[in-house]
């Protein structure tokens, strides 16, 4: 693709319409451009609009916020169409040739065109999914052509709705100004969204929990074999909640917040007089959000579990049942399927496989599954650069520099980062040895100063014994450590004992023989 080419999808929601734009990576994985969504549960319900005006607004809306972010104008987009009137139905074709012939592809067509003329009152055919031929009376093929027989029995699985849910559609897009790329099934965008080859292919049951409804397609051998939509989603949980006298904005984030889809009979004990409640405007006992909740969510699931039965499929789903949509962030909702179904192997796919690039951030919670296999789906460009608007012709050039100026920033403010917690280490570092040094300190002049009184004890003890020699050395010592806060005791305690020393009668015996002795010298 061209470094302006893109791809557009629409999902039209019960809750919400939303829009996608992206660029195909050649490693598979999709670069997001730009996405938005707007609010659409005043004009659609159960995926079918009833309000063409309100809903051509809310398109108009998020289109011109793509357009805004993508900086170009956008010519069409690839559109999903599901809702409560879609639905499948198997049809049988037959050939009975005069004579064995090869089967061409020119035969497998006719068959096809065949099946697409069967008469349906007010539907109309969207999809066909071609099963297994039969050549002959047994042999079952996906792979006809080039097979010798007189007869060829072709086996299909048409998808149908109502005329007006692809007219609706198309009405309000002709009123926006906005063509349709093509329209695209949302069951089948979805699966190619979640669903692994290994899982389609050993078999498995996709379901898809949206706001107003839940669609349900089987999957055995590469195949899609039957697709359902249950007209109950998670709106009907929030509309029982508000039969208590609740608002439904309340009642809403009472789901969102306490709401589980299934308690295991031990934990019911633990719920006695418990209470919920949002912002204190609303109280609800927790039994009773229990039963309420639980009770919808099994009416749900017992109406998915019959359509997966009636798919005859319901024992050779070796890959289990995979969950996604908004509502399957449901908690507890598997251990919910596992106790209708029994069915051991449940995944709850809240994100896609598709990998997806970019810094534009969309909702990981199931809601965007299907919007993205519509993105992965699509294949001609749908975005044109407007020049008028005075924006950069290669918007991918200019995105991809945009996002090596984010990753080198990104890397600039990583190592930044780490000089200056390098820098606190050191700094830590260094307070730490100051701090170590100043207790060593502390530790030395306290050890001077028990050093210094108990020099001062000695000298004293010695003074008393009038050893003021010893006394005088000890202070001499006690000196010497050079403790401030005991220099005037130690000089007082030495004048002491220097007087001491004076008063000392047998000097002064000594000091009069002494003088006696010189007076007789002189006579």
């Amino acid at each position: 693709m061209a470094a302006t080419d893109f791809i557009a999808a629409i999902e039209l929601g019960s809750a919400k319409i939303t829009g996608i734009a992206g660029k195909k990576n050649a490693d598979g994985s999709i670069q997001v451009l730009a996405y938005a969504s707007e609010r659409s549960s005043d004009c659609i319900k159960k995926g079918t609009i009833y309000n063409l005006d309100k809903t051509t607004q809310c398109l108009t809306s998020v289109i011109s916020q793509l357009e805004e972010m993508l900086h170009a104008s956008i010519k069409k987009v690839y559109v999903g169409i599901g809702g409560q009137s879609v639905r499948s139905i198997r049809n049988t074709e037959v050939k009975q040739l005069t004579e064995e012939t090869k089967i061409s592809q020119a035969l497998i067509d006719s068959m096809m065109e065949n099946n697409r003329d069967i008469a349906l009152v007010d539907q109309e055919i969207l999809a066909v999914e071609p099963q297994e031929y039969k050549i002959g009376n047994n042999q079952l093929t996906t792979e006809p052509v080039g097979i010798q027989t007189d007869r060829i029995e072709g086996n299909f699985l048409n998808i149908i709705a109502r005329n007006s849910l692809k007219s609706n559609i198309r009405q309000c897009f002709r009123q926006a100004g906005y063509e349709v790329a093509e329209y695209l099934l949302s069951p089948l965008a979805t699966a190619n969204a979640v669903l692994t080859g290994s899982e389609k292919r050993s078999g498995c049951a996709l379901v898809d929990f949206g706001a107003d409804t839940t669609t349900v397609s089987v999957y055995k051998n590469n195949m899609l074999r039957h697709l359902a939509v249950i007209p109950l989603g998670s709106n009907n949980i929030t509309k029982d909640i508000c039969s208590l006298q609740i608002e439904e904005e309340d009642a809403e984030q009472l789901k969102l917040h306490y709401a589980s889809a299934y308690t295991e009979p031990s934990e019911n004990d633990d719920e006695v007089g418990k209470e919920y409640s949002i912002d204190g405007k609303c109280t609800i006992r927790a039994h009773k959000l229990e039963d309420i909740v639980e009770a919808r969510v099994k009416e749900i699931l017992e109406n998915v579990w019959n359509q997966i039965i009636l798919s005859e499929y319901s024992d050779k789903l070796l890959a289990g049942i995979i969950l996604t949509g908004g509502a399957s962030k449901l908690p507890n909702l598997d251990k919910a399927v596992f106790n209708i179904t029994k069915i051991e192997k449940i995944r709850i796919a809240q994100s896609g496989a598709v990998e997806l690039r970019g810094d534009i951030t969309i909702p990981q919670d199931g809601s965007s599954n299907t919007l993205i296999g519509l993105l992965t789906t699509g294949k001609d460009n749908c975005c044109k650069i407007d020049p008028r608007k005075g924006h950069q012709l290669d918007f991918i050039d200019d995105l991809q520099k945009k996002e090596e100026e984010a990753r080198l920033k990104a890397e600039a403010e990583r190592k930044a980062a780490e000089e200056k917690a390098a820098k606190e280490a050191e700094a830590e570092r260094l307070r730490q040895l100051e701090e170590a040094k100043v207790r060593q300190e502390q530790e030395r002049a306290q050890k001077r100063l028990h050093d210094c009184e108990t020099l001062i004890t000695e000298a004293t003890r010695q003074m008393n014994r009038k050893k003021y020699k010893d006394a005088l050395a000890k202070l001499e010592q006690a000196r010497s450590l050079n403790v401030q806060e005991k220099e005037e005791e130690i000089a007082s305690l030495t004048a002491e004992i220097e007087k001491l020393k004076e008063d000392n009668p047998f000097k002064r015996l000594i000091n009069a023989l002494k003088n006696g002795a010189d007076e007789m010298m002189k006579d």
